[in-house]
């Protein structure tokens, strides 16, 4: 196969429609635009979203909600998933490598949520109220 030689598929490929070029073409004197108004001009159109005047409906309708920006650098990690991992110290840095939380991530929390039933030690993240209870009643720490 050479570059030069290289067609489209048959069928593929079809000849632009020609507007414009006589009555015989089935497109000729207003080239499918119809009669008059504003769409049958050249250059007229409007931009998206705009309804002739009237408040659009994405102006007309409440603003609701915010999304965080600082969403992709917080992350949370269940006592179950932490009675997963190997390893006695856990910190970010072994959560990232372990892959529970993103490599984005810069603040860390460990929630309640399941059972931890081996000694842990947790080194800079976050912790509820519970779930240093439930880490500390398992005989482990948090630093």
């Amino acid at each position: 196969m050479q570059l030069n030689t290289i067609k489209p598929a048959a069928g593929a490929k079809h000849a632009k429609r020609r507007v414009g070029r006589g009555i015989g073409s089935g497109l000729g004197k207003t080239a499918g635009r119809g009669h008059k108004g504003q769409k049958s001009r050249a250059g007229g159109f409007h931009k998206v979203g705009f309804e002739g005047g009237q408040m659009p409906l994405q102006r007309r309708l409440p603003k609701r909600g915010f999304k965080s920006l600082a969403r992709p650098f917080n992350a949370e990690v269940t006592l179950s998933e932490l009675n997963q991992l190997t390893g006695d110290e856990i910190d970010l840095l072994t959560l990232k490598a372990v892959g529970l939380v993103s490599e984005l991530a810069k603040s860390v929390k460990v929630i309640k949520s399941g059972e931890i039933t081996r000694k842990v030690s947790i080194k800079g993240l976050g912790v509820t109220a519970g779930a240093k209870a439930a880490i500390e009643a398992a005989g482990g720490s948090v630093a």
